[in-house]
C-alpha cells in the first residue's frame, strides 16, 4: 500500500524494492510531524518543533563508512581514507536489509542536492523513521509538484536504524554500517539513528561526482553582500569552527551553511536547509539561528528540555555536546531565495587551534592557501564524533576528510585553479584559543572574529599594514579598528613567551610531518611553503 505523490514509473517496486508495508511518498512537513508523533518517535515541542533523541549514536560513525570497491573505482578512490567493502558483501547486506524491512512502514522523499539545475543530483531517500524523512526534507532541496511528476532518482539512500549489520557476514566493522555503492547507485545505512549520516552521504556522493565536471565541491558555508551576489564569501571549516555562526551574518545574504559547489557559473548550495549546533546558542548572540528553534517543523535533536514547559536547555550537554537543530533555509530571514552566489571574492579557512599559536586572522598567498587547505588543521570538537569529549588537535584534509572519496590533491588543485582564474583573496581565521593552549588560554573572542571578518569582506583589511609571521610565513595585520592589537600577535598573549615559542615550533613540526604525504603530488611553490 502507498500514499503520496510519485512518478508512477518510479515506485520502489521499479527499483526491485518490494514486500514493504505502507509506503508514504513525499509527505509534506505537517504529515511527517503527525506520523512521527503517532509512531512515538519523539515529542511535539513549543511552536510545533519536533523533539527527538538518537540513542547511542549522537554523532557520525566515520569508522563504519565504506565504499564498495567495484570495477573502475580502483584508481579514483582514495582508499587510504575510505574503507573498502567487497561487492559480494554489499549484495548480501542489501538482500538482508530488504528482508529485514519487509512489512514495515517506510517514508520516501524524492529530493535533490544542488541549487544549480545544471549540476543537481536527484536523490531518493527511503527512511524507517518518519522524522528522518522530515530531517532530510529540510536538508536537501525540494522539487515542486511538476518536477515530481518527471522525477527519476539518480541515487537511492535506504536508512534503516533497526537493522543491525553482521561484520563477518557483511564485511563491515560493527553492527553500524554506511555503505556507498557508486555502481549500483545505492547507499545503505543501518544501526544508527543519527540523522546527519543521511546528509553527509549525499555530500560524499557529490564530492566524487562533481570534480569530473570541473566543479569544486566544498565543505563550507557561503554568503554574499545584499543585492550583490558577485561579492560572495565562502567559509571552510569542520563542525564547531564557526561555519554556521559566522556565515549567518544579518548584514549579508546567506547562501548556505555547510556544503557548496563552485562551478563555471559561480557558487551554489547543495542543500535546502541548515543543521546547526545548538550548544550555548543564545538569542542575543545568534538571533537568526535561535529563532529557528521556535518554528514549526524544526527538528530539535538530542537536546534536554523541561518536560512541563518544553523550554530547551541550551547549556545541558548531558546527552551530547553535538546537540543540533535542522530547519529549512527559508527559516533564516536573510537567506538567499536562489541559494546561488558568484565566484568567491573572499575565501575564509576556519581553524580551531587548540594550541593557542595561530593569530586570529592571516592573509594567504595562493600557494599558502593550497597548503592550509590540504592540511585542514583544526581541533575536533566534543560531540561531533563518538568518543570525542574535548578538543583534539587534528589534520582533516580539505576541511572534511571523512567526506572526501578522491585524493586530496584533486580538490586542492581545483581550488587553486579557481582562485587563480577568479582572483579570490584567501584568509586563515583562528576561532580557537589565545593566551595559551586549551586548558590554559581562553577561546578567541567572537566579537574580535566578527570585526576581523567584516574588515576582510568589506575590503578595508586589505589596506592594513601586515607583518610576516615568523612561524608560518603568512601575513598578519598589525592593527585593525575594534580589535585589541595584542590579539593580533599571539606570542604577546602568553604569560611565558618562551613557552609560546616552544609550542609554535611543535605545531610547525606537526604541520610538516602531516604534509609529507602530499609532497610527491604537489607543485614546487606549495612544496616551498611546506618545507619553509
Amino acid at each position: 500500500m502507498e500514499t503520496g505523490r510519485v512518478n508512477p514509473q518510479h515506485r520502489l517496486e521499479d527499483q526491485g524494492i518490494s514486500g514493504l508495508g505502507h509506503v508514504y511518498y513525499n509527505d509534506l512537513e505537517p504529515s511527517l510531524v503527525e506520523r512521527a508523533l503517532k509512531r512515538g518517535e519523539g515529542s511535539l515541542g513549543k511552536d510545533g518543533t519536533f523533539l527527538v533523541t538518537t540513542g547511542k549514536h549522537t554523532g557520525r560513525s566515520p569508522k563504519d563508512k565504506f565504499v564498495v570497491k567495484t570495477e573502475g573505482l580502483e584508481n579514483t578512490v582514495w582508499w587510504e581514507n575510505n574503507a573498502a567493502m567487497e561487492p559480494a558483501s554489499f549484495d548480501v547486506l542489501y538482500a538482508d536489509m530488504l528482508q529485514h524491512m519487509k512489512g514495515g512502514e517506510y517514508f520516501v522523499q524524492d529530493l535533490y542536492g544542488g541549487a544549480d539545475p545544471a549540476h543537481r543530483l536527484d536523490v531518493r531517500v527511503v527512511t524507517e523513521l518518519a522524522w528522518h524523512g522530515l530531517f532530510i526534507r529540510h536538508l536537501l532541496r525540494r522539487p515542486n509538484r511538476a518536477e515530481l511528476d518527471d522525477y527519476i532518482p539518480h541515487f537511492t539512500i535506504i536508512n534503516c536504524p533497526s537493522f543491525k549489520a553482521d561484520p563477518e557476514r557483511h564485511g563491515c566493522r560493527s553492527d553500524t554500517v554506511i555503505a556507498l555503492n557508486f555502481e549500483r547507485k545505492l547507499i545503505l545505512i543501518g544501526g544508527t539513528a543519527y540523522a546527519g549520516e543521511n546528509k553527509k552521504s549525499v555530500f560524499t556522493l557529490l564530492n566524487y561526482i562533481l570534480p569530473e565536471k570541473g566543479i569544486m565541491p566544498m565543505h563550507c558555508s557561503a554568503n554574499h553582500a545584499p543585492g550583490n551576489p558577485v561579492d560572495t564569501a565562502i567559509f571552510f571549516g569542520l563542525s564547531g569552527t564557526g561555519k554556521t555562526t559566522l556565515s549567518a551574518d544579518p548584514s549579508r545574504v546567506l547562501i548556505g551553511d555547510d556544503e557548496h559547489g563552485w562551478s563555471e557559473r559561480g557558487t551554489f548550495n547543495f542543500e535546502g536547509g541548515c543543521y546547526a549546533k545548538t550548544i550555548h546558542l543564545s538569542r542575543e548572540a545568534e538571533p537568526e539561528i535561535y529563532a529557528t528553534t521556535e518554528k514549526f517543523g524544526t527538528v530539535i535533536e538530542n537536546m534536554i528540555y523541561d518536560r512541563e514547559t518544553l523550554e530547551l536547555d541550551f547549556d545541558d550537554d548531558s546527552l551530547t555536546a553535538n546537540m543540533r537543530c535542522a530547519y529549512p533555509l527559508d527559516y533564516i530571514s536573510n537567506a538567499s531565495s536562489t541559494a546561488l552566489g558568484g565566484h568567491p571574492k573572499n575565501i575564509i579557512m576556519l581553524t580551531c587551534d587548540a594550541f593557542g599559536v595561530l593569530p586570529p586572522i592571516a592573509r594567504l598567498s595562493p600557494a599558502q592557501a593550497e597548503y592550509h587547505f590540504l592540511s585542514g588543521f583544526t581541533s575536533k570538537v566534543a560531540g561531533t564524533e563518538r568518543g570525542v569529549t574535548e578538543p583534539e588537535p587534528t589534520f582533516s584534509t580539505c576541511f572534511g576528510a571523512p567526506f572526501m572519496p578522491r585524493r586530496p590533491e584533486v580538490y586542492g588543485n581545483l581550488l587553486r585553479e579557481k582562485i587563480a582564474k577568479h582572483g579570490a583573496t584567501c584568509w586563515l581565521v583562528n576561532t580557537g584559543w589565545t593566551g595559551g593552549a586549551y586548558g590554559t588560554g581562553s577561546r578567541m573572542p567572537i566579537k574580535a572574529t566578527r570585526a576581523l571578518l567584516s574588515a576582510a569582506l568589506d575590503g578595508s583589511l586589505a589596506e592594513a599594514e601586515f607583518r610576516k609571521d615568523p612561524n608560518f610565513g603568512f601575513e598578519v595585520p598589525v592593527a585593525v579598528p575594534g580589535v585589541a592589537s595584542i590579539l593580533l600577535e599571539p606570542r604577546r598573549t602568553w604569560d611565558d613567551a618562551a613557552a609560546y615559542d616552544a609550542q609554535a615550533q611543535k605545531l610547525v613540526g606537526m604541520f610538516a610531518r602531516n604534509f609529507e604525504q602530499y609532497l610527491s603530488h604537489i607543485d614546487e611553490d606549495v612544496k616551498a611553503v611546506a618545507i619553509g
